[in-house]
């Protein structure tokens, strides 16, 4: 069985203690590997090794910075297959999927942040008799924390901004999906990432993320994750006065108006509601339908529902895998029951699937739950899996209402040709971002997080960079 390592200083080694967790196959339900349970031994060396490399690596010229992220985003597709496979064994998606999503987003992190950090510019205020221009410096060593559902997509939306800017990273990625990032430490050495610039450290969140987060000398966390966590790494990292970014829970809407581009309409929100078995963030999970067209969107809806095939992630013709851990499965499965117990009705799944052959998986199949009122728990919580709740409603005002009744502010869709319509509702939703007549388009230079209990701080492009620098105001009297 297969043991992976930390990368720590340049080397892949085992954590110090020798402890380590098992890692799950979630389509056959069995232990397939073993990942490090690193605990505060393995942080402190990490942190001691990117200590040493910060002033090198700071004083490193931007050009050489962005050749070897460069090389990192050439290594990643030329490892697309393996990479692809590594994530589906450790996530539950289907292979198409990752070699179609995750993996060429991880190469365009590194290829996106190694050009834009030539691009990053600084200001200059001049005055009668002096000027004013300002440095945008690297703040040392910073510490990432990334979840489960989109594993080596959001190490690496963390890692390369941080690491163009010149700081030195202790990443932690998703003990239960860490095989990709333990693959991406190998593609480092490679592409010739000086040693101690980037270290890897496995393990769980009490053990290693709680270390980072309290470590004196990690000045900024960035993190993405449930809404609770965070609540903690804020609360730890305030007094201490620790840059956080913090992008957390969803429980997005997908608004849909009659005067829609329907069919437009209905194939994206099959994709936006099942997609990577529902465990993405930015799913939107609470479908509001304008009343004139719910019974024919209801029926609609249901019939493509039905036909989506849950089965093996290495078939290619899956549209769902597994749902990632025992645990999530648990959990996906006890809020349909709530669901049921709260009023709602069935319309399509509601139950685990056995496919032939993986009988021991977990995997359940894309529900669809009607007749629930807007502020019961299966509508307020977020339940991340392939479960979605559908309502009608008569007026935007009524949508509206429905739409910011949660604690959430992540994302939500709008559904309409009426451009004026579009931009009233856009402006008056709770959400850090809102898609009209598209889901999941993303333009890597635009800020992305959430307001409410879904974040704070923005990641992305300009606002990325400039997390991951501290700004210094220099006076030159003339």
């Amino acid at each position: 069985m297969q043991a992976i390592n930390n990368y720590i200083n340049g080397t892949l080694l085992p954590p110090q203690k020798g402890n380590y967790l098992d890692l799950y196959d979630p389509s056959k339900g069995e232990v397939y590997a073993q990942v490090p349970n690193s605990d505060h031994t393995d942080v402190e060396k990490a942190v001691a090794a990117a200590q040493q490399a910060f002033p090198e690596w700071a004083a490193t010229s931007v050009t050489e910075r962005s050749r070897i992220l460069t090389k990192i985003a050439d290594l990643i597709e030329a490892n697309l297959e393996r990479l692809a496979i590594a994530e589906s064994l450790d996530n539950g998606k289907p292979i198409w999927l990752a070699k179609k999503v995750d993996i060429p987003r991880a190469s365009s992190n590194f290829r996106f942040f190694a050009q834009a950090i030539t691009q990053f510019s600084t200001q200059a205020h001049e005055m009668s008799d002096a000027i004013n221009y300002t440095l945008r410096q690297p703040l040392g060593v910073v510490g990432t924390i990334s979840p489960w559902n989109l594993p080596l997509y959001l190490f690496t939306w963390k890692i390369a901004p941080a690491l163009a800017a010149g700081n030195t990273v202790i990443a932690k990625p998703s003990e239960v999906t860490p095989m990709s990032a333990y693959l991406l430490s190998e593609i480092c050495i490679e592409a010739g990432l000086p040693k101690g610039v980037l270290n890897i450290v496995h393990g769980d969140g009490i053990k290693v993320g709680a270390e980072m987060t309290k470590h004196p000398n990690i000045k900024a966390i960035s993190f993405t994750g449930s809404t609770r966590v965070g609540a903690e790494i804020a609360k730890v990292a305030a007094p201490v006065f620790k840059k956080v970014s913090l992008e957390m829970g969803g429980k997005n809407p997908n608004i849909i108006f009659s005067d829609c581009n329907y069919e437009k309409m209905l194939d994206t929100t099959i994709r936006s509601s099942f997609a990577n078995q529902g465990q993405i963030c930015l799913c939107g999970s609470r479908i509001l339908v304008e009343q004139s067209i719910y019974e024919q969107f209801k029926t609609d809806f249901i019939a493509r529902t039905k036909a989506l095939k849950v089965g093996h992630p290495s078939d290619d013709s899956v549209n769902l895998g597994a749902i990632v851990s025992k645990p999530h499965y648990e959990k996906v499965l006890s809020y349909i029951q709530l669901a049921q117990e709260e009023g709602g009705t069935i319309l399509a799944g509601g139950n685990a699937v056995f496919p032939k052959g993986y009988e021991k998986g977990w995997y359940i199949a894309p529900t669809i739950i009607e007749g629930l009122a807007h502020n019961c728990r299966t509508n307020q919580e977020e339940i991340f899996g392939p479960v979605v709740t559908i309502m009608p409603f008569e007026t935007e005002e009524e949508a509206l209402l429905y739409a910011n009744s949660t604690q959430y502010g992540l994302s939500s869709t709008i559904w309409t040709e009426n451009l004026s319509r579009a931009n009233r509702m856009a402006k008056q939703i709770h959400a850090g971002i809102v898609w009209i007549n598209t889901w999941l388009l993303r333009d890597l230079r635009t800020p992305f997080g959430g307001v409410k209990n879904s974040g704070v701080g923005r990641e992305g492009g300009v606002e990325a960079l400039r997390f991951f620098t501290e700004p210094k105001n220099v006076c030159i009297q003339f």
